[in-house]
């Protein structure tokens, strides 16, 4: 039985999660590989080519929720865990709404200011002050 692609285009796809930490947990993922949060440069905020952006995985995320009834998007979490805490070696953006209803262990693992759960935007903030653009 395959996966379900709720979105795909040439440089991201998006589908649920097998271990949904929340009752919509979508994952969004580059096409072409990227290893993790580390392989991000600044470039990797706004670039439109090769990579795609976490912008653009984020803006694709939020519009999956909307696609499927979830209006509140202040009670989502968009998030990636930080390295060496990655169980898959592909960059991947957690979607997870409504965050107000996540068990337990799903408030552990995806825990904001955490050693191993960066949010998008704490993500942006952290590629934005590598430096400037060469």
């Amino acid at each position: 039985m395959g996966t379900e692609l709720l979105h795909s285009d040439e440089d991201i796809s998006c589908f649920k999660d097998i271990r949904p930490g929340a009752p919509h947990h979508y994952l969004v993922v580059p096409t072409r590989h990227v290893g993790n949060c580390n392989s991000l440069s600044k470039e990797h905020v706004h670039l439109v080519c090769y990579v795609p952006t976490v912008e653009r995985m984020v803006d694709t995320g939020k519009k999956i929720l909307l696609e499927n009834s979830v209006t509140d998007l202040s009670d989502a979490r968009f998030g990636f865990h930080w390295p060496p805490f990655c169980s898959v070696s592909h960059l991947h953006l957690h979607v997870l709404a409504p965050a107000s209803q996540m068990g337990l262990m799903s408030r552990l693992f995806y825990r904001l200011n955490s050693y191993w759960f960066i949010t998008a935007d704490q993500l942006i903030e952290h590629l934005n002050s590598k430096g400037e653009l060469n």
